[in-house]
């Protein structure tokens, strides 16, 4: 099986998370994938805190032209955009955003009409043939819900 594009609707509930990082692990078989995983966790995570629990996202796994790999999660809340917070030393959350960035290649933000989309690109893990990482998301699978 080839792994990417992969695409799912899922909601953004505590219990997606580690569902989607073993439908992810499964996806991508041996190949190293932790910076994949760490990335999906902390934007889905972003959106259970930020936008609110139960909110529908869609989450898109594809690659680039160039090699690299595409992770984008859309949600409806066009008016709260992601922001790197400055976490001190004792707090136990917002340090999100500050590992997609330390991970990503780069990452931004795409607002449209009715949600946004928090993407970033990643170098594509080892163990997938050059072949494995092309391709656009087209469809959306079936996914988790809460």
């Amino acid at each position: 099986m080839t792994p990417l594009p992969f695409a799912v609707d899922l909601l953004a509930v505590p219990e997606a998370v580690p569902e989607t990082r073993r439908m992810l692990r499964w996806r991508f078989g041996e190949a190293d994938v932790p910076g994949l995983l760490l990335c999906v966790s902390e934007l889905l995570t972003n959106v259970i805190v930020h936008v609110g629990e139960g909110t529908p996202v869609t989450l898109r796994v594809s690659g680039t032209g160039s090699g690299r790999v595409r992770v984008e999660l859309s949600d409806p809340a066009p008016g709260v955009w992601p922001a790197i917070r400055a976490a001190g030393s004792g707090d136990e959350s917002g340090r999100g955003l500050l590992l997609v960035d330390a991970f990503a290649l780069r990452w931004g933000v795409e607002q449209g009409p009715y949600g946004k989309t928090v993407w970033c690109e990643l170098r594509a893990p080892a163990g997938l043939r050059p072949g494995q990482v092309r391709g656009r998301a087209d469809a959306v699978s079936p996914g988790v819900s809460g």
